[in-house]
């Protein structure tokens, strides 16, 4: 008896399951593809000099503190631009008929193909091979080419001179004009620029800026701070900034803190930031036993008011005149001194524009704060070399790293070798040679003690080479390209140097960091209004707001989308359903039409608030448009004002007020808002009085408004006059 098994058929139900499965996978397969495409295209658009150890970096480092620009541009870039065209892919596949599963297919291999090749770029560009084989093939490179500070013969003049260096955040030679050896047609520093041509940069002959080169290991702050006082990379096996959860810094190295302790030196360092971050304080307290004057010092000693804050922490305004009354008292004592300090304005992204700052470029904020640090930093030094004790001290200046900003150097050739701002002023020695040195910003902590008149048996500290003499150093004898890729492989030297260092105790950070992200987070549903012409605004409403702990506040802030102009900060109101709503008043932002980005910020209790979503709003202008000729008459210095006249004012509605807010040419904030009076021939005058500026003289910007009756106060026009002496 024969007995035939057949397959079981799938009933039609099934079939259609096993049809939108296959469907769904095709579709996820297109986004993942696109999603990996833009990804690839994206980060090298945003960070073109980018290497593997800072991709390393910054995938262990946790979010919080991240730019919320740079959040934003990878949303809107990557994740919503991959499901827009895989949408608009779908709903061209509903039109296809019955080659659909073809073109699907087709697309599927097309999206394979254009992935494959972005994992390919990425993997060459970042030479991800050559990292593979760095971490595991062993090199005596830097051992070969250390020479140990306990090991080399020092000697100390018998007056010791003072000490101040001053770093520089992200400051280069970059940022200075083509004369000067930079890469801008229009200068960002001139003043730096003509110090470090005024004094030493190690350019020889050359009329050009030279500077320190950051090598692996040297490219973010705290890593250039150890490398220019160690002459090390700071290669560690744990990320960089949990070196705040040790209880030791590399013991076994001897650095320019250890050596001018030794040699009776009282040591300080001071900072607008928290010195904890990243075990700076541990470095410099372990090495030297200095004397740590940060953010927090500031609080606690009455320096600064209580809640104060600003980016991160304080600005360089106040650290100026704070390191003068420190320096005040500090030059009293009867012993040499080393005074060190770190600025912050000049951080990525886009830094911190002061109230001091000048609107020199514009909408370039980053250019602005660079141009202000130049000249806060070069005012600083003048003051110093006024003071008794600048005859018996030297300067240094260096950047600490190339700049993080993510546009900034865009137009910067790629055959331009960008370096750190480097100066060393008043130096007890001079080179002795006139050559153009290429050098490594580990090279500064044997060349720090030469200034000092510090006599160096060999030149050589670290795998640093005293620049005054005319001993080569290692760029030189081997190479850029040679000595990075000996400091990037394994080193048993370095394995040794930082044996100590307790791998579980940054693991148990880096677990309550993610632990802490996800209790603060703070998730809703946010929408956009359309604008409202009557109110004269659009409404960010926010509801399904989640959170594990209680939320404390939502605010936002509000920025032209092209540019980084009109901020303007907004509390939101909480309503008895629980949702939140923020009004954004077209009169907050100068009734300037367009496109606003509004970046939403949630505070959970017990933290500092963090980015929840960006949304765009828009402002448009109203359909009911008031029209004048505007006259603006002479500055009368009798009288004390001037007027801004309307004449010929037509209008499709009755107009029910005029009035003008007052500002200084690149101000940023009113002054002063006059209401107009009509008068009898029908015009509308606007007297502005210089009293109500303090007589100071200059131009003014005014921006007139207008009101109809079924309209909101709108911008008619803009004008500028001149108060004169």
């Amino acid at each position: 008896m024969k007995i035939q098994v057949g397959k079981k058929e799938l009933s039609e139900k099934q079939k259609k399951i096993l049809r939108k499965v296959k469907v769904i996978l095709q579709y996820v397969f297109i986004f993942l593809s696109l999603l990996i495409a833009t990804t690839v295209a994206w980060v090298f658009r945003t960070w073109k000099g980018l290497t593997m150890e800072e991709v390393v970096f910054h995938i262990q480092a946790p979010t919080t503190g991240t730019d919320s620009g740079i959040i934003s541009s990878f949303i809107l870039t990557c994740p919503l631009i991959s499901i827009v065209l895989t949408l608009v892919i779908l709903l061209l596949h509903k039109r296809l008929g019955k080659i659909k599963d073809i073109a699907v297919l087709g697309l599927m291999v097309a999206f394979l193909a254009v992935a494959a090749f972005s994992v390919g770029y990425m993997w060459n560009r970042l030479d991800i091979t050559a990292y593979a084989k760095n971490q595991t093939t062993e090199s005596t490179f830097i051992e070969d080419n250390y020479a140990d500070p306990k090991e080399v013969e020092l000697t100390f003049p018998e007056k010791k001179r003072n000490l101040i260096y001053i770093y520089l955040e992200s400051m280069e030679n970059t940022y200075a004009d083509e004369k000067s050896g930079g890469a801008f047609e229009k200068s960002r520093i001139p003043e730096l620029a003509k110090l470090s041509l005024e004094n030493e940069n190690f350019s020889g002959n050359s009329t050009a800026l030279n500077g320190g080169i950051p090598m692996y290991g040297a490219t973010w702050t705290m890593g250039a701070l150890f490398a220019q006082t160690s002459g090390l990379p700071l290669n560690l096996p744990i990320r960089g900034d949990l070196m705040s959860t040790q209880s030791e810094f590399l013991p076994g190295i001897t650095n320019l803190g250890d050596i001018l302790e030794e040699n009776g030196y009282k040591q300080y360092f001071l900072m607008g930031s928290e010195a904890e971050f990243a075990g700076r304080d541990l470095y410099y307290k372990q090495h030297g036993n200095y004397t740590i004057y940060d953010y927090n010092y500031s609080l606690e000693n009455g320096e600064i008011p209580e809640d104060y804050h600003v980016f991160w922490g304080y600005e360089d305004a106040k650290l100026f005149e704070f390191a003068k009354q420190h320096l005040t008292q500090i030059s009293k004592n009867n012993e040499p001194f080393n005074f060190s300090m770190l600025t912050v304005d000049t951080h990525f992204e886009d830094g911190y524009r002061c109230k001091d700052c000048p609107n020199t470029f514009g909408d370039d904020q980053y250019a602005n704060v660079m141009a202000c640090s130049s000249k806060k930093v070069t005012e600083f030094v003048k003051w110093i070399q006024e003071q008794d004790f600048y005859e018996n001290t030297t300067i240094v200046i260096s950047g600490d790293h190339l700049t993080m900003d993510s546009n900034f150097c865009d137009d910067v050739p790629s055959s331009y070798e960008r370096k750190v701002y480097t100066t060393y002023i008043n130096s007890a020695v001079q080179p002795e040679t006139e050559d153009y040195r290429e050098y490594s910003t580990m090279d500064n902590f044997p060349t720090t003690l030469a200034s000092l008149g510090v006599e160096i048996s060999g030149n050589r500290l670290g795998l640093g080479t005293n620049l005054f003499s005319s001993e080569e150093t290692l760029i030189e004898t081997y190479g850029k390209e040679q000595v990075n890729t000996g400091l990037k492989m394994k080193s048993k030297f370095m394995d040794e140097l930082t044996k100590d260092i307790v791998v579980e105790n940054a693991k148990k950070v880096q677990e309550e960091e993610k632990a802490e992200a996800e209790e603060k987070k703070i998730t809703a549903d946010i929408t956009v209004s359309d604008y409202d012409a009557l109110s004269d605004s659009f409404k960010v409403s926010l509801s399904k707001v989640k959170c594990q702990l209680p939320v404390e506040s939502i605010q936002c802030t509000v920025w032209k989308s092209d540019g980084m102009k009109a901020l303007v900060w907004y509390e939101a109101e909480k309503q008895e359903d629980g949702t939140y709503s923020i009004e954004v008043k077209g009169s907050d932002l100068a009734h300037e039409e367009g496109s606003y980005d509004v970046i939403v910020y949630g505070q959970a209790e017990g933290y500092d608030p963090s980015v929840i979503k960006t949304v765009t709003g828009e402002i448009k202008e109203p359909e009911s448009k008031i029209t004048a000729d505007v006259t603006v008459t002479n500055y009368d210095f009798r009288k004390g004002y001037f007027d801004v006249i309307l004449s010929n004012v037509e209008s499709t509605e009755p107009v029910t007020a005029i009035e003008c807010t007052v500002w200084e040419k690149d101000g940023t904030v009113a002054l002063k808002t006059y209401q107009a009076k009509r008068q009898g021939d029908g015009t509308y005058l606007l007297r502005i009085k210089a009293m109500d500026f303090y007589y100071k003289t200059g131009t003014y910007r005014i921006l007139i408004y207008g009101q109809t009756e079924n309209s909101p106060m709108m911008q008619m026009d803009e004008v500028f006059g001149e108060i004169t002496g």
